[in-house]
């Protein structure tokens, strides 16, 4: 008797939350420094939010570790759908693989929320690099094993594992300089600090456009409208090589059913609108939303796609 009515309270509670929610303040972490694809998104995605609701949403970046500083916060923050997780969630499945002392548990220790958007991997190089294509890229890197600099947003991060599955697939051998986020990435490639990249092209394109940048490929299965003249990795000789930059939204363990149906919901009404879809299209990104079970069975095969890329290629990441 006192387990039903416990469950009853429960229900009550969880009920009452929900009908209220939101009744105060929340906070999208970003665990990353400003300026990257997780960063940019949420702050478009937070005014409306805050119009939708009438309750303001905060941005707040939580960079470290490539985003595991900000994932470890979220995880161990009250589930009650005020502080939720912004991130690329291929860095959030794979830090189960690179990362063996990791302070939680990406697999156990989240509610998924929603998928948000896919905006695949550029790969691109600074002007003064001598290649314009994959093939000749690789020809580059095999003359020179090792002497061209490949820089990532994060040690471990799905940037560097889309080179090492790159590597991997042409036998090319280049060494990895670990940035602060995707938009220091980038950076220092534009600056000729670094030679190559993989980076999600929302936030990596605009270099692109300006000349900054020198685009070989995108790492999408068909081209992306945005940019037409850009050919895939897979069509440049690598059927099936597909990766980017998936981002989604999820929030601590434990969250209550209605509230997380709740988010769901509006996060897909918000992202559903012509103005977002249109917007993320000219900036090289598709939304993609679902349930949230949807988003939970993604994450959970894509870690097991990752563990084994990350197994067979012998890295260390620590």
């Amino acid at each position: 008797m006192k387990s039903l009515l416990a469950l009853a309270a429960s229900l009550f509670l969880s009920l009452a939350h929900a009908q209220t929610y939101p009744a105060k303040p929340i906070r999208i972490i970003v665990p990353y420094a400003p300026g990257g694809t997780s960063d940019i998104l949420a702050r478009q995605i937070g005014p409306k939010l805050t119009e939708a609701w009438g309750q303001p949403v905060i941005v707040e970046n939580k960079p470290g570790a490539n985003g595991n500083v900000g994932a470890d916060f979220v995880a161990k923050s009250a589930p009650d759908g005020y502080t939720l997780l912004l991130t690329d969630l291929g860095g959030l499945v794979i830090s189960a693989s690179v990362y063996p002392k990791l302070p939680f548990d990406p697999a156990k220790d989240f509610s998924a929320v929603v998928m948000v958007s896919y905006s695949p991997h550029v790969l691109a190089v600074h002007p003064s690099v001598k290649a314009a294509n994959v093939k000749e890229l690789v020809a580059l890197a095999k003359a020179n094993p090792g002497k061209l600099n490949f820089a990532i947003s994060g040690l471990g991060g799905a940037p560097q594992l889309a080179g090492i599955d790159f590597a991997q697939r042409t036998g090319v051998n280049w060494t990895y300089i670990p940035y602060k986020g995707g938009s220091d990435a980038v950076a220092a490639v534009a600056a000729g600090q670094a030679d190559v990249l993989f980076n999600g092209m929302l936030a990596t394109w605009p270099s692109v456009q300006g000349g900054r940048l020198k685009a070989i490929a995108i790492s999408s299965a068909k081209r992306m409208p945005s940019a037409p003249d850009t050919p895939t990795v897979a069509e440049q000789g690598l059927p099936g090589f597909e990766t980017g930059s998936f981002q989604g939204v999820v929030g601590p363990k434990g969250m209550p059913r209605d509230t997380v149906a709740k988010l769901n919901s509006q996060l897909i009404k918000t992202l559903g609108s012509d103005e977002m879809i249109d917007r993320f299209a000219k900036q090289g990104t598709e939304v993609r939303t679902g349930t949230p079970e949807s988003l939970g069975r993604w994450l959970s095969s894509e870690q097991a796609k990752w563990a084994r890329v990350v197994k067979e290629s012998g890295a260390k990441f620590e």
